[in-house]
């Protein structure tokens, strides 16, 4: 049971729910929660091709902490732009964003 594919289903299943949140929502929140759910399928990735690969060094780890890192920064600053847009418009819908074009 424990074998690469199924780590590569749950990842999929995953990075599906991911892409879903990402092209149907359309609050900014709900976008920034299924780009982390994308970026964690990658780090399932990583973690299971690193532990099947019979490697000697931890590379997949390595890149998965750095994913994190990335996915910590990206959050804090989507926050702050989501905050900034609900105080100039009130409202975090991502297609009332186009008023701040002009």
């Amino acid at each position: 049971m424990n074998s690469l594919e199924s780590y590569l289903f749950v990842s999929s299943v995953l990075f599906s729910f991911g892409i879903f949140a990402v092209i149907t929502r359309k609050n900014a929140v709900a976008i920034l929660m299924g780009i982390e759910l994308i970026l964690n399928s990658a780090n399932i990735n990583f973690i299971a091709f690193n532990r099947f690969g019979n490697f000697e060094i931890l590379d997949g780890h390595i890149f998965s902490i750095f994913v994190v890192v990335l996915a910590a920064a990206e959050a804090a600053i989507a926050l702050a732009i989501i905050i900034n847009l609900f105080k100039n418009i009130g409202t975090v819908n991502v297609d009332e964003a186009k008023e701040l074009k002009g």
